[in-house]
């Protein structure tokens, strides 16, 4: 399997934005995902109140879902649009400040205080800015950063996470030729190597 055919491709954020703005956004799913329900007491792992991190979370539905189980969720994502969406689509109402560290970065509170989603690049992030995490959903953020960056997005993460936490990642298998992606075609060969 060829996975050379993807390596130099690159999606702009500009690209990522008009995703959003056009609609087309076939990877957010109405009705959360299978494999977190399935998973769920994987990320949990017996533990309640946790901190959970959503990577490029788009406007997930499975952040109200553990927001509302109890758990504090912090998000980032580089579209506004989506973040607003999220809100609004819950009725959920929410303040919105700068982020003095983050150039141009915005965090999105709802007003119950659970849920923080930061609008910005996800490596504008650090865990002096967010803290570090018990637990992180990645249902779709290691297989749409460009291939280039994934060392640099796994060392974010390794970053920003506590020692015990549990990392949920879902990856998209497919031929690499047939399919130009997002989402990549992430061998489990490099994801051990990624993240050890």
């Amino acid at each position: 399997c060829d996975v050379e055919s993807q390596k130099e491709r690159v999606v702009t954020e500009e690209e990522w934005l008009q995703k959003w703005e056009m609609g087309n956004i076939g990877f957010h799913k109405e009705q959360g995902h299978p494999l977190l329900q399935k998973y769920l007491d994987v990320l949990l792992n017996g533990r309640s109140g946790l901190r959970i991190f959503f990577p490029l979370c788009g406007k997930a539905v499975e952040m109200k879902w553990l927001a509302d189980m109890g758990h504090s969720i912090v998000g980032v994502e580089l579209s506004e649009q989506a973040v607003k969406e999220f809100f609004s689509e819950h009725s959920l109402p929410y303040c919105e400040e700068q982020v003095p560290e983050i150039s141009g970065g915005k965090m999105f509170q709802s007003t119950s205080g659970n849920i923080s989603l930061y609008c910005c690049s996800i490596y504008d992030l650090s865990s002096s800015i967010v803290g570090k995490f018990d637990g992180v959903w990645d249902r779709g953020a290691l297989v749409a950063v460009n291939p280039r960056d994934r060392q640099r997005y796994a060392s974010l993460m390794i970053n920003l996470v506590e020692k015990n936490s549990s990392y949920l990642l879902v990856t998209v298998s497919y031929d690499p030729n047939k399919h130009k992606g997002p989402p990549f075609y992430v061998p489990e060969s490099e994801i051990k190597s990624l993240f050890g």
